[in-house]
């Protein structure tokens, strides 16, 4: 189980810096864009509008990235535990059944992304089969490789939940 929550945290430190590197594309070709279209609109220099024409890769672009930080950032928050929760439960069951409720929330929600993976790789086949074309050429299913990829490590990050809540359990038990 260590050498989980080892690989758990550098995952974590990895995606911490990918955030940051992603957010910080998107800032930057938002921005060039913004200040091309104003120097092209109000300042009438034509370069700003070719300049433009050569960037039209851009939007699309920080549209998959945003797509990207939105599994990245929904990883690092199962991770501490700070994902959407709708439960009424927690409220409701005394204190001693809390680990085991985990438990089966931690067991349903890795189920879940287990199947959503399978969905997104079943896609990815599709996506590779019709040959569409994203932007730069590049193939379609390359933009949504993000898809399986956040899921598995939803899916990584609920199974090592569910382990630890039911590590507790069994350690309740025992004591």
């Amino acid at each position: 189980m260590n050498a989980l929550k080892r690989f758990d945290d550098i995952l974590a430190r990895l995606e911490g810096w990918l955030i940051i590197l992603l957010l910080w594309l998107m800032v930057i070709f938002t921005f060039v864009q913004v200040a091309l279209r104003s120097l092209y609109t109000y300042g009438h220099f034509q370069w700003a509008n070719a300049m433009l024409g050569h960037m039209d890769w851009s939007g699309p672009f920080v549209r998959l990235l945003v797509l990207w930080l939105t599994f990245l950032g929904a990883s690092l928050l199962t991770k501490e535990g700070k994902h959407i929760k709708i439960d009424l439960l927690s409220t409701l069951l005394p204190k001693k059944w809390l680990p085991t409720r985990e438990l089966i929330l931690a067991s349903a929600c890795a189920l879940i992304s287990a199947i959503m993976f399978k969905v997104c790789i079943d896609y990815i086949r599709m996506e590779m089969e019709f040959g569409g074309i994203i932007f730069l050429n590049l193939p379609s299913w390359i933009s949504q490789l993000i898809l399986p990829a956040g899921f598995a490590l939803l899916l990584f990050r609920f199974l090592i939940r569910a382990i630890d809540e039911g590590i507790q359990i069994v350690r309740g038990m025992l004591s």
